[in-house]
C-alpha cells in the first residue's frame, strides 16, 4: 500500500483517536493526493514517515482519508468488514430481543461512511464515502454471510453521496417492501421504504419517545415534525387524551394518522401539513393550548457555516412551542444538528420560558440510543440532543 504523508503537528488528533483527514492536513510535496485513486487505501503516516494507521482516500473530498485500522497496510476488505459488523451485530443482539435497530453507525462502530438499519429481514443501507463504495460488493457479501437478508436497499440519495462524487440513484437487491413495520416501545409502526425520509424511521429516538410518554395519559399532545408520528403515537398509546400532528410531508402524516389508528383507536387525532412555523402561530392564534409538546425539527445547521440562521430557527421553533403549552405543561425539543451543542439547545428552551416569565424543570437529558454508538474521540458523532422540561409559573 501507498503511503499517505501527513504535515508536522498534523496527527495530533489523530493519535487521540480521531479518525478523519483534512486534506489541508496532507503533505502533498511527499503523497500528492491527486496520486491517489477514489477509495484506495494507503498507510497513513506523521510527517517522520511513522504509520498511524490504515485509511482510505478520496482525492476529492475535504476529508480526504479516514481511518479504518490502527495498523499499516491493511486493507478495508471483505475479512475486516466482516468482522466489524459482526462486532457490531453482537453488540445490537445484547441491546434489543428482536432486529430492528440501526445495526452499523459509521465511525461509532469503526466502520467509517456506513450506516445500516435493520428492519427485521430487510435492511436499508446508506454508503456515504469512497471507500465504501468502492467495497460495496464485499459489504454486501459480508452482510449476507452474517445476516441472509431478503432485500436490501442501497439508500444512495444522500447530500454527502455528492461531496464524494458519488452517484445519488437508488438501488436495490431482493424485493424491497414498500412499507417497513417497526414494532418499538410496545407500538407497532408502518413507515414507507423507498420514499421515507433517511433510512425510513428514526431509530436513534427510541428512548426518548418512551421517557416523554410518561407524561401522556390524559393529554393534549402536539408532535411537531411528527414525520410518521413517533413521539405522538408512542403518547397515544400511552393513554394520550388526544394528539395533532403537524408535518410538511402528506405521506408522512397519512402514515402517522394510520399509525395512530392502529395503536390508539380511541384518541382522536388530527393531521395539519404545511410549514411548522406558520402552523404553529395559527395554532398559537387560535387559543390551542397542548399538555404535552414534542419538537423534533430536521437539523437546521447543516454546515457550520449556517449556524447563526440555524440557532435563530431553534429559537425561534421553542419560542412558538412554548407559547402552546398549557401551564405545567411537558415539552421534548431535541436537535439533531451536531454542530448545535447541547447547552445552546437548552438556552432556546429556557429563553423561551424566561421571555413569558416562566420557569422550565428540566426532567429528562437524553440523545441518541446505544444503536447510534458515539465514537469517544469523535464529538461529530453525538449528534442528537433531547431535552424534556415543565414549562410553568
Amino acid at each position: 500500500m501507498r503511503k499517505l504523508q501527513l504535515k508536522k503537528n498534523e496527527d495530533r488528533r489523530l493519535r487521540a483517536g480521531h479518525l478523519w483527514v483534512f486534506a489541508n492536513e496532507v503533505d502533498v510535496k511527499q503523497s500528492p493526493l491527486t496520486d491517489f485513486a477514489p477509495g484506495e487505501a494507503a498507510t497513513l503516516c506523521d510527517w517522520r514517515g511513522a504509520p498511524l494507521g490504515s485509511v482510505c482516500v478520496n482525492p476529492a473530498s475535504l476529508i480526504c482519508a479516514r481511518l479504518h485500522s490502527r495498523k499499516p497496510d491493511e486493507d478495508l476488505d471483505e475479512a475486516l468488514l466482516t468482522q466489524r459488523l459482526e462486532s457490531a451485530l453482537n453488540l445490537r443482539k445484547r441491546l434489543y430481543a428482536s432486529p430492528w435497530y440501526r445495526l452499523c453507525h459509521g465511525e461509532g462502530d469503526f466502520l467509517p461512511g456506513l450506516v445500516v438499519d435493520r428492519y427485521g429481514d430487510h435492511l436499508t443501507v446508506q454508503v456515504t464515502t469512497a471507500g465504501m463504495e468502492y467495497r460495496r460488493d464485499m459489504l454486501e457479501g459480508a452482510l449476507r454471510a452474517l445476516l441472509a437478508p431478503a432485500s436490501i436497499l442501497w439508500a444512495n440519495d444522500l447530500a454527502a453521496r455528492g461531496l464524494e462524487g458519488l452517484s445519488r440513484e437508488q438501488q436495490s437487491d431482493g424485493p424491497v417492501p414498500e412499507r417497513l413495520e417497526v414494532p418499538e416501545n410496545g407500538c407497532g409502526f408502518l413507515a414507507p421504504c423507498t420514499t421515507g425520509q433517511k433510512t425510513g424511521w428514526f431509530y436513534d429516538q427510541r428512548a426518548d419517545r418512551r421517557e416523554l410518554a410518561r407524561y401522556a395519559a390524559g393529554a393534549d399532545v402536539l408532535d411537531i415534525f411528527s414525520y410518521v408520528g413517533g413521539f405522538g403515537v408512542t403518547a397515544a398509546a400511552a393513554g394520550a387524551k388526544s394528539v395533532t400532528f403537524i408535518d410538511a410531508s402528506a405521506q408522512a402524516l397519512d402514515f402517522a394518522a394510520e399509525n395512530a389508528a392502529r395503536n390508539a383507536p380511541g384518541c382522536a387525532a388530527q393531521t395539519l401539513c404545511g410549514d411548522a412555523f406558520d402552523l404553529l402561530r395559527q395554532l398559537r392564534d387560535e387559543g390551542r393550548r397542548f399538555q404535552v409538546i414534542s419538537l423534533d425539527p430536521p437539523a437546521f445547521i447543516k454546515r457550520r457555516k449556517d449556524a447563526a440562521l440555524g440557532l435563530a430557527a431553534y429559537r425561534q421553533a421553542n419560542d412558538l412551542a412554548v407559547q402552546l403549552l398549557a401551564p405545567g405543561g411537558i415539552i421534548a425539543t431535541s436537535s439533531c444538528s451536531h454542530h448545535l451543542e447541547a447547552q445552546a439547545l437548552r438556552a432556546c428552551l429556557t429563553q423561551a420560558a424566561a421571555k413569558r416569565k416562566l420557569h422550565a424543570r428540566l426532567l429528562f437529558s437524553g440523545g441518541q440510543g446505544p444503536d447510534h454508538p458515539i465514537h469517544a474521540a469523535m464529538p461529530e458523532t453525538a449528534y442528537l440532543k433531547c431535552f424534556i422540561a415543565q414549562v410553568g409559573a
